[in-house]
Formats: structure tokens, C-alpha cells, sequence
């Protein structure tokens, strides 16, 4: 995980995220998570798997896709990273005691239960989250 602590101005200030960022002009979401993950923590994916899309959208930040995958085989040494501190975290301290968005903890809990690949979109006013909608439906929240 990072826990975003070094830019100025940042969106997931003092939040813990995963690892990832904005696509370079002509790149697959597969060729974008290998070069971020590359970028931000030195390690090189071996195996990972494309799990789903998730939109967020923010009255204050705009909106984006992020493309979520997880990885289970990688090589090389964890480096330091310009955007904020690496750390490895078990998975339940994360949703349990980590500051994380309230979505993320939707989601997190999704790749948890192996949900199929799946299209979720979360709403935010501020920092709360006020919609959350899996593969059409509304969750509640």
C-alpha cells in the first residue's frame, strides 16, 4: 500500500492507496498498471489479474476510471517512492484500521470475496462517499 504523504496537493492526501496512476497516450490498462507498478514501488508483476473497473466521481476532483487489478507474482526490490511511503499491510488492517476511501473498502471487500470481474461507480461529495453502484445497482450505504 501507499500512504500518500509527499505532494502538496493530492486528492488521496494522508489516505492510504494501492499502487497505480494515469494512462500515457496509447497505453493498454494492462501496460499502464505494469509501468506504474514499475514506476512507483521498482517492482517488475509476473503474474497478476484484471479485476475489475471502478469510476469515481467527485465534486471536488472530477472524475476518473481506475482499472483494478491484483498481482500475486513480482520480482525485484522495493524501492522508495516520490509519492508517498510503501509499506506492505495485511489485507484485513487495511479495511479495518487504515484511513482509505470509503469506497475502496467496497471493493477491497470485493477482490476479497473473488468476485468476477465486476463495474463499480462511487460517488463523492467532499470526502464522503453518497453513491456506490456495483454492475447496475445501487448498494446501500
Amino acid at each position: 500500500m501507499l500512504h500518500r504523504v509527499k505532494k502538496a496537493v493530492d486528492e488521496n492526501a494522508g489516505k492510504w492507496i494501492g499502487v497505480g496512476g494515469g494512462f500515457e497516450e496509447g497505453e493498454s490498462p494492462e501496460a499502464c498498471m505494469l509501468r506504474e507498478v514499475f514506476e512507483e514501488t521498482g517492482l517488475r508483476l509476473t503474474a497478476w489479474r484484471y479485476r475489475g473497473i471502478v469510476s469515481f466521481f467527485s465534486d471536488v476532483w472530477g472524475g476518473e476510471d481506475m482499472h483494478l487489478f491484483t498481482a500475486d507474482g513480482f520480482e525485484g526490490e522495493l524501492k522508495d517512492c516520490e509519492e508517498g511511503v510503501l509499506a506492505w499491510k495485511k489485507k484485513d488492517e487495511v479495511v479495518s484500521t487504515l484511513p482509505i476511501w470509503e469506497g475502496d473498502r467496497i471493493f477491497l471487500r470485493l477482490l476479497a470475496e473473488e468476485r468476477p470481474f465486476f463495474r463499480l461507480s462511487l460517488r463523492y461529495r467532499g470526502d464522503a462517499l453518497v453513491e456506490a453502484v456495483l454492475d447496475g445497482k445501487a448498494l446501500e450505504i
